[in-house]
């Protein structure tokens, strides 16, 4: 993690566009949190205009006097590099992790490539890219299983798995989000999501669900859901998980803020599963909530994710 920079007066950040939107399945997740974001900045005296982007961003972005970009763009578009690509092309800075972090961590099989070529724990899986490859999903991970599209977030397009009828169908469903599909064997045990900000990691928040896993109805629809912030793990224990997380990131090239998810198995051990670079940002998500046990408001929080966009270069 890089040393972190402190600003002081809202008027070193210039103007800002505040990017949500964008054309993913998240679109309307991504308005959400753009609108908290923009509300927070405006508190604070950021000058600060909201923008809903669609396909180019770049037609609104460009030769409209923006000094920076806070990017809350979730979802392929805004979070898999692309964003962060044609933004460092008219270089204007913005929050968050760079191309090569956003791009990597977006794909969730060269994610757990790059974590497996490192001995970092995460769950066996294999990529599904024919029929064919259903009867040695099963002979080589059994049941269950869990089936992912490779590129989305939210839990869109995911389906728990217990028999070869629910496999296909699961590949089917996940197929329709038109790009890799993998599965991955299912560990039984505990959820829990590690926020991070600049060089600081925030306490562990413990979801649970009655759902068969954290869906997206569990996440955005759900009363039901409980979230255990602290955690119930000792010091040490949550320090080493953190640590953990932080060497996740630091192999696929993630900085700035965000969230690794991770799984305790019935024997206590950790499994990563996947890094989230725009997280959700509203006072119910999951960032927001660690920052609060951690004893740093929404407001806050949003003004130190925009310091990220500052660098001593």
């Amino acid at each position: 993690m890089s040393s972190p920079i402190v600003v002081k007066d809202a008027a070193d950040f210039g103007k800002v566009a505040v990017v949500m939107g964008g054309t993913s399945a998240e679109r309307d997740i991504s308005i959400n949190s753009g609108g908290a974001v923009l509300a927070a900045l405006l508190r604070a005296g950021v000058n600060a205009v909201g923008l809903e982007v669609a396909a180019n961003p770049l037609e609104v972005l460009q030769n409209a006097g923006f000094d920076r970009v806070f990017n809350i763009v979730h979802g392929r578009g805004g979070e898999d590099g692309e964003m962060q690509g044609a933004l460092q092309s008219i270089g204007l800075p913005y929050t968050g992790s760079g191309v090569l972090g956003s791009a990597l961590s977006m794909d969730k099989v060269k994610t757990k490539l790059c974590w497996a070529g490192e001995s970092l724990p995460t769950p066996p899986w294999m990529v599904l890219k024919a029929e064919s490859d259903l009867v040695c999903c099963e002979s080589q991970l059994g049941f269950p299983v869990i089936v992912k599209p490779a590129l989305e977030g939210s839990s869109m397009g995911i389906s728990k798995v217990n028999n070869s009828n629910e496999l296909a169908q699961a590949w089917k469903t996940a197929a329709e989000h038109n790009c890799e599909v993998f599965a991955e064997a299912w560990i039984a045990g505990r959820e829990y999501t590690v926020g991070f900000l600049k060089d600081q990691y925030l306490p562990l928040i413990r979801l649970e669900t009655p759902n068969a896993f954290y869906d997206y109805e569990a996440k955005y629809c759900s009363n039901s859901t409980q979230y255990h912030c602290p955690a119930g793990l000792d010091s040490d224990r949550e320090e080493e998980l953190q640590q953990l997380a932080n060497r996740a990131c630091e192999v696929v090239g993630v900085t700035g803020w965000g969230r690794v998810d991770l799984l305790i198995d019935e024997e206590d051990s950790p499994w990563l599963i996947e890094v989230n670079t725009v997280p959700g940002m509203t006072d119910h998500s999951l960032v927001p909530m660690a920052a609060k046990a951690a004893g740093i408001s929404f407001d806050a929080l949003v003004w130190r994710i925009l310091e990220t966009s500052i660098t001593t270069s």
